[in-house]
Formats: structure tokens, sequence, C-alpha cells
């Protein structure tokens, strides 16, 4: 049999891949290849958060591989001409993929698999990172889903597939290795370190993906449902750029979750579970909107806020960029998100609100920045929680539902320990200013070290005024786009 090239994407696995596991049951050499194309992303290559786990992520990849006798080969330029390349040094007749659901790379995806058919290529895409097939999942009308919870509903009437067996090592490999770059030339760290704590943050790679988990179910997950608003406790899964990479998939995580039900023969287990599950149902539901609706990662998916009169503001952008609004609770998710490449879900929602509402500049801004910022940006779930905070998408929050940040950070930090650990500025000062430290008489602001405007920013603005303000351009918006 004739060598099979698996190429690896947004999949960097050997567990329940089924793309691979597919090469090596055909029989033959196998080949796996990455290749950077960042002219195939489109509008959306990788940040630079993404492409410095996305190096430790392929040197897990090409371990893991080096032990079963296999190569990773990598390869940097335009997917099509590169796979050609490699059809030709290899003599393969197959070439296997998990798809990927981003616009520009269902195209790419469909004109490769075009093209090589015609020439009678084996050419094959597999499910690999969702519960449910993109295009599986519709309504009583046929049409795709915009609320959540129907959406959700319908899915919980659907069976998930176990994930796909391991196949057994060593693999087959080709007699001659195809050209490879070595992964300093895909020059993916950055050049300036602003990554140093990264690494004491994260894992990348599919054995801390399955770390990750297995910590989480083994005790996290029963207290999900009440402690993954805060974040000052840790707890979350922490699963998100393991899931976005592909070093882990969706159904081994149901799986996990299932697992914990034996014992008492109910699923989900707890309420922990089943608020965790719906979680992975987001993230579901962030892809169902972006296969249907390829348009929103730019445009609103509400017409109506095409139009809406969002505010240049330089200045407050880069304030809210850099951690300085003056208000603590956005400041520390801006700093926690610069220093680790990830912000707790609970502060998301409120630092993007603070930029949309209070603000008032364009959700476009805040969702470039996360692109770039975050290790676990993915096109489906930024644009879901950038058009949702912005009131413009489906199932999205009203655009006059106004975070507060202050009783926000009350509710969700009430001690105050995530803005002490991120705003160290801050951290002398007594728990009932923390929040609000504008309102600390001048003793206790001497006592604890801070000087408004100096040490620390006072509010960029008030946020009294900034609802109204806020309200009145949704106002004006509806009178004109009923």
């Amino acid at each position: 049999m004739s060598a099979t090239i698996v190429w690896f994407r947004q999949d960097l696995r050997l567990r329940d891949n089924p793309a691979f596991a597919a090469a090596v049951r055909r029989g033959g050499a196998v080949v796996p290849v990455y290749i950077l194309d960042d002219a195939g992303e489109g509008d959306w290559r990788p940040g630079a958060a993404s492409r410095w786990w996305l190096h430790h992520s392929l040197t897990s990849l090409a371990g893991a591989l080096r032990k079963s006798g296999l190569r990773l080969i990598l390869r940097r330029g335009e997917s099509g001409p590169e796979i050609e390349r490699l059809i030709r040094a290899t003599g393969a007749t197959a070439i296997f993929w998990n798809r990927r659901y981003a616009p520009a790379s269902v195209a790419r995806d469909a004109a490769l698999k075009a093209s090589l058919a015609k020439r009678g290529l084996e050419a094959l895409s597999f499910n690999a990172s969702l519960l449910f097939e993109r295009d599986t999942v519709r309504n009583k009308s046929g049409a795709p889903f915009q609320v959540f919870t129907p959406f959700w509903r319908h899915c919980q009437s659907l069976e998930v597939e176990p994930p796909g067996r391991t196949p057994s090592a060593p693999f087959p490999a080709p007699d001659d290795w195809p050209a490879s770059l070595e992964l300093a030339a895909l020059d993916l760290l950055p050049r300036v370190r602003w990554d140093r704590e990264f690494s004491t943050k994260w894992e990348p790679g599919e054995a801390g993906a399955l770390k990750n988990l297995n910590r989480f179910v083994a005790g996290p997950i029963e207290g999900y449902a009440d402690e993954r608003d805060r974040p000052g406790v840790g707890g979350t899964s922490a699963l998100s750029p393991h899931l976005h990479f592909g070093e882990i998939g969706p159904r081994q995580v149901w799986a996990a979750v299932q697992a914990l039900s034996k014992e008492s023969g109910v699923f989900p287990a707890n309420r922990g579970a089943q608020v965790f599950l719906n979680e992975i149902g987001w993230r579901e539901f962030a892809h169902h909107l972006l296969f249907h609706f390829p348009q929103t990662p730019a445009e609103p998916l509400r017409p109506a806020f095409a139009e809406f009169p969002w505010r240049d503001d330089p200045d407050g952008l880069k304030a809210w960029q850099r951690g300085q609004t003056g208000y603590p609770i956005v400041d520390a998710g801006m700093r926690q998100l610069w220093a680790t490449g990830w912000m707790h879900n609970r502060v998301r929602m409120i630092s993007a609100s603070f930029l949309v509402k209070h603000l008032r500049i364009s959700w476009r801004e805040g969702a470039a920045w996360f692109w770039d910022t975050l290790v676990d940006a993915d096109l489906a779930n930024n644009t879901l929680g950038w058009q949702w905070s912005a009131g413009c998408g489906a199932d999205a929050a009203p655009y006059f539902r106004i975070f507060n940040p202050t009783l926000q950070a009350r509710k969700f930090d009430p001690d105050g320990d995530y803005v002490r650990r991120w705003v160290p500025e801050l951290a002398r000062l007594p728990g009932r200013f923390v929040h609000e430290p504008w309102t600390a008489p001048n003793p206790v602001l001497a006592e604890a070290g801070v000087g408004l405007g100096a040490d620390y920013p006072r509010p960029i603005v008030d946020h009294g005024a900034a609802r109204i303000a806020a309200l009145a351009a949704f106002k004006g918006m509806g009178r004109s786009h009923p």
C-alpha cells in the first residue's frame, strides 16, 4: 500500500484523532505533516500568543510521533502547493485531515479536496473537534439555530460518539523521509520575551491537556457551578487552549465526565458536571454559528448594529489594553491576559462590556486584541463572545444590560484576591476600597501607598455617565432600525 499523508492542523494529538487512525488502518507508510500557512488563514492568521502555544504544541506532537517511529514533517507556505510537493516526494496516493471551521479554511479545504479527487487521489476529511458535525444540527424548519437553549436541547437528544481507539505503535514509516524545516524556521516564538510567565502556567501538548482534564474531573468539577465565576479561586478547567489546538477532543472530555457517573448511575454526575457540559455546548454553538454565518467575524449578526455609533478613542483603547482604566477588576483581567495569555471568563465578560458599553469602542477592536493576546484565541468562540457582549450577535446580552464593574467585582471577587494578584499597586488597600480606590479617604490611600493618578489611575470614565450615553446611543440606533 502506498503512503498516506496525514495533514495536522488544529488536531495536534494522537488519541481520538480520526484522520491519523484512518491513515494507520489504511496500511502503508504514514507521513505526518504540519504546514504553517499564514495566507490560508485569510485575515485571521494566528496571533502572537497563539503562535507561542503552537511552537510548544508542535514540539510535543513531534516528540510523541518520534517515540512511535514517525517524524513530523514541517513546511511553511501555501498548503496546496506544499501538499503537491509532498505527494511528489513520497509517492502518496492518499491525504487525510481533520476539518476546520473558519471560513477561509472551509473554502481552501473544499478546493483542495476537489483538485486531489480529480487526479484520482484519495482525499478524506474527518470530524475531530466537535461533538456534532457542523451541518447536521438544524431546527425544525431546517434552518440553523440562533439561540443557545433550543440548540443545546436538540444536541442533548443526539448521541455523542465515544472517543476513537488509538492505534498501536510503532506506526509504519516511509523508507525515505521528505525534507522538513526545523521548528525554529517557523519563527513562532516572540523575539521580545513578553512570554516569560506563560511557561509557569501552561503545558502545551497532548500530555498537558490530559493532565489538565484529569486534574479537573478529579475534584474541581464538583464545585464548578459555584466556583467558575470566581476568578480568584481557580475553579475552571483551563482546557480552552488545549481544545482550540486539538490536543484533546470534546469527545474525550465528554467521556471523562460520563465516567464520573458510573457509581451514581446518573449523567451528569452532579450540578458542576452539568454546568461544565453546558459550557462545552456553548463551544459547539459558537462553531455552529461561524459555519452558518461566516460573515460574523467582521460583521454583526444583527444588521441594525452595522450603523451603531462606535467611538474612535485611541487613548481609551490603549488604557483598556494596558490595564490602566482605573477600574481594578477590568485592569486585573487585562494584565492577567498580557502576562499569561488567558483571562478568566467572568472577567472577559466584564472587560468586554466595559470596552463596548462604557467606552463605546467597537467590539471588533476588542476581538482583534483578544485574538493577538489569547493562547486560546479561537475564531468561533472569540466572535460569539464579543458579539454577545456587544449585543449584536446570536443569543446576545441585550445592549441595555450594562455591567457595573464595581458591583461585578464585589460579587465575584469579594475579598479582592484576584485584583490584588494582578494589580499589586492596590494590594494593601482594605477590602471595602480595593474595587473602588477612588472612594478611599486620603489617609487610607496614603497608608496603602496608593497615589491616585500617580501609582494607579483614576477612572477614565464615570460609570453612571457612561451608562446613560450608551443607552442613548442604543435608543438612537433603534429609531433608525426598529
